[in-house]
């Protein structure tokens, strides 16, 4: 290694590489690799490493591009929606149908664009015929089609604060949404953040002192191969200062983890006995065992995660049975003919699309299998990690923890429950304002949601919860009350560990770094 000039460890051979490249105007580690002779991922880690020492300052800077989708390319290609059914009225009025008939297209990019011409009076429907309204009001699609042809020949991206406000607007009218299915928004807003170093006075001074390159390579370690082919007299090993007081490393609990722990024993500590279960689950428990009936949105794959039979791709992959003779008293609910007494959702019940596997998207699935032994009375709470589609942002992931709870007594009412969850909220997340509002559930009824504010992101959903439907508990012999919830452990970790972006919980990438957090 080499010595720091004025004391301190002693620099890597990678480290005096990058100082010596190293420029007093800032740059980005591509143009300080090749000068280096280092990978970027070498002169990064090295660069780094500097800049702890205080030898290079890093400035780092938030880019935001608008890139083109493969929806895009093809409104580039073909033409935007709405020009399209300009030109085809252009040729003279049409039915609704053969106006919308855009090949290349969905049906939802159509009649969406149909619907926005129609309330901006720029197609008029006479009855069954379809014309266009005379006069201007197309200058910004015209714009927004001029602009995906140039996206198209733009690899990088163009930046969103360079259009035209009108253009602007349309353009974030576009964007995908945050949360849900993605359909053929034509445009794509991406982030990324670019790091630039430049020499600090302290290492320019150090600079100084390092002399010229070094001569070569330098071997790090003497090994058994080098004694027997005699290679150790050429090589050139690398110095180590001996004298050096070693270097300890100090670790600590990940904060989230710890975080996670202290949920689980303050709810031992309450007399709680804990739920466990596999993240893979047949469609029964984690949606019909809970009253969901087989045609509820949420079955869709952009909601559910399923197994594909690795053998035969496309697939799935099926559970062998269904444990505990649950099936047939839980099918009879949803024909209507259960233990409840309830009309069901008035369909026939597939009983082979039930053993369907899935990844466990909600915890309450933990809930659905304790009722086949649940005590009355009786507490009980699982920490699941599950997993459900959802796009990445600040308070979204698509595999996240959640902390699921039942509580089984003959006099346990709703009052109880809104009662425990603000426990849960202001003692465990820490929340400084708690409120519920009414909501829907296929298994609760009444149900609730919990909300809690965060200091910076504002209100946010913290979980659903409710008292289980009979549906739910008659087909396992439960006959008292049975209060559930269903909270995002990840959500109250942010309030409770001070951030303010979810994926921080995860990453070393936090503004201050993980070692910053700290439960209160």
């Amino acid at each position: 290694m080499t010595d720091t000039p004025g004391g301190g460890a002693p620099l890597t051979p990678n480290e005096a590489a990058v100082l010596r490249a190293a420029a007093a105007a800032p740059e980005v580690v591509a143009a300080l690799a090749p000068r280096a002779g280092l990978r970027p991922d070498q002169a990064q880690s090295s660069a780094e490493g500097l800049v702890a020492r205080g030898l290079l300052a890093r400035e780092e800077e938030a880019t935001v591009r608008l890139v083109i989708t493969d929806a895009g390319r093809a409104q580039a290609e073909q033409g935007v929606p709405e020009l399209r059914i300009r030109r085809r009225l252009e040729q003279g009025p049409a039915t609704i149908q053969e106006a919308q008939d855009l090949p290349g297209l969905d049906k939802a990019t159509v009649g969406a664009a149909f619907g926005a011409l129609k309330k901006a009076g720029l197609v008029v429907v006479d009855g069954p015929r379809v014309s266009a309204a005379p006069g201007g009001g197309w200058a910004v699609h015209e714009a927004r089609e001029a602009l995906l042809r140039r996206l198209a020949d733009a690899p990088e991206g163009l930046d969103p604060a360079s259009l035209e406000p009108a253009l602007l607007q349309d353009v974030e009218a576009r964007l995908p949404a945050k949360r849900g299915k993605k359909g053929g928004e034509p445009f794509e807003r991406q982030e990324a953040r670019v790091r630039r170093y430049a020499l600090t006075p302290a290492g320019a001074a150090a600079r100084a002192g390092l002399g010229g390159p070094s001569s070569g390579p330098q071997v790090a370690q003497l090994t058994p191969q080098m004694l027997k082919d005699g290679s150790w007299r050429d090589a050139s090993f690398r110095a180590f200062n001996v004298a050096h007081p070693p270097y300890t490393p100090s670790a600590r609990r990940n904060p989230y983890r710890a975080f996670l722990d202290q949920v689980k024993q303050t709810l031992l500590a309450l007399g709680f006995e804990e739920m466990t279960g596999s993240v893979v689950e047949p469609e029964f428990w984690n949606m019909d065992a809970l009253f969901l009936p087989q045609f509820h949105p949420a079955r869709e794959i952009h909601d559910v995660y399923f197994v594909e039979d690795a053998a035969r791709p496309g697939e799935h992959v099926f559970a062998r049975e269904i444990e505990g003779g649950a099936l047939e008293p839980v099918a009879l609910e949803h024909e209507g003919e259960g233990r409840s007494g309830s009309r069901g959702w008035n369909y026939a019940f597939d009983r082979r699309r039930t053993r369907r596997l899935v990844l466990r998207s909600q915890g309450t699935v933990l809930s659905a299998r304790a009722l086949q032994a649940v005590k009355t009375p009786g507490k009980y709470f699982g920490m699941a990690r599950c997993f459900r589609y959802d796009d990445v942002d600040e308070t979204h992931a698509p595999d996240f923890f959640q902390i699921e709870g039942i509580v089984s007594s003959e006099r346990t009412s709703f009052r109880h429950l809104l009662g425990l969850l603000e426990l849960f909220a202001r003692q465990v997340a820490k929340a400084p304002e708690v409120k519920f509002v009414p909501a829907y559930f296929p298994f609760t009824e009444p149900s609730v949601e919990v909300h809690m504010r965060h200091p910076e992101l504002g209100w946010m959903e913290l979980g659903g919860a409710g008292i289980f439907r009979p549906e739910v508990t008659r087909p396992h012999g439960v006959e008292s009350t049975v209060i559930a919830w269903g909270l995002g452990l990840d959500r109250m970790a942010m309030v409770a560990l001070g951030i303010r972006d979810i994926r921080h919980l995860f990453t070393n990438n936090a503004p201050d770094g993980l070692g910053s957090l700290r439960l209160k």
